[in-house]
């Protein structure tokens, strides 16, 4: 295994690449605290790069709070475009290859066919924004990397969406849940198996790519898929975006073409479901 370091290693995509390389046996792969690996702190960036030589660096590291930024929008750029771009710099200069997180909010989500890598882009929130700026100053600095747009990842680890319909659903027999956002529900484990993978075939087809599990569903499907595998009694109630004003505006549609993926990389891809069981079973057991 070529050695590699993750940056934002303590959330949640980070700590299952973590789990999965334990699980796997791999040890060269890096997780620095943040203290040691501020990617807003180019000279700190540069003396971890110096002292490791890293042949892979893998970006996990982003501002996330989706409606938050619409208020923070400068510390959003810093983190989701500056960071990125400090990291495109040191690993040009010492020769390391660069696997970036994005997102499918860099779509519009008008279109309702499923977005392909040369799919017009147009986020509508600043969060979408920033990452698409992000994924611009990559392209324009280096040429060996590696653009990974995924979407809605939940797992075992961290906060989001399955362990808070979870907690909530503990404690209410009735929830009421967008059913006119569609997307694909992704799960962690399987991104972060998808970036090893990227990593022990040292292969070079550079470039932006697409990686979601696979299947379309809406947060009510999604929530109702949660209760049902989990034999919980919770009424999921539909309801339209309208009914549910956020500080962001979110896509209505961002399904992805995974096929560029499937077909350069040789990825295999789990439908949202079957990685789901597998998820709630690894819950139920902790």
């Amino acid at each position: 295994m070529r050695k590699a370091i993750v940056f934002g290693g303590a959330g949640q995509l980070g700590r299952c690449i973590y789990a999965v390389a334990t699980e796997s046996n791999i040890s060269d792969i890096l997780f620095p605290e943040e203290s040691q690996a501020d990617i807003l702190d180019p000279d700190s960036l540069r003396g971890l790069f110096e002292i490791e030589r890293p042949q892979y660096v893998i970006n996990c590291a982003a501002y996330t709070a989706v409606d938050k930024a619409e208020d923070e929008v400068e510390l959003a750029r810093q983190i989701n475009k500056d960071g990125a771009y400090n990291l495109a710099l040191l690993c040009k200069e010492y020769g390391a290859t660069l696997i970036h997180i994005s997102t499918d909010f860099v779509f519009e989500g008008q279109n309702v066919l499923p977005q392909t890598e040369e799919s017009p882009v147009n986020p509508i929130s600043i969060y979408g924004l920033t990452k698409l700026e992000g994924e611009k100053a990559i392209k324009n600095t280096m040429e060996n990397y590696f653009i990974l747009r995924t979407s809605w990842l939940y797992s075992e680890y961290g906060n989001n969406f399955v362990k808070t319909m979870l907690k909530l659903g503990r404690d209410k027999k009735e929830l009421r849940i967008i059913a006119d956002q569609f997307g694909t529900p992704t799960y962690a484990i399987d991104l972060a198996t998808a970036i090893i993978q990227i990593i022990e075939s040292n292969g070079t087809s550079y470039g932006l790519y697409h990686y979601s599990n696979l299947g379309i569903a809406t947060w009510h499907d999604f929530a109702k898929a949660i209760f049902d595998l989990s034999g919980m009694d919770v009424k999921v109630i539909p309801i339209s975006t309208s009914d549910y004003i956020t500080k962001a505006r979110r896509p209505a549609f961002s399904i992805m073409n995974k096929s560029k993926a499937q077909n350069i990389l040789s990825l295999k891809i789990p439908n949202w479901h079957d990685s789901l069981k597998i998820c709630l079973a690894k819950i139920n057991k902790i």
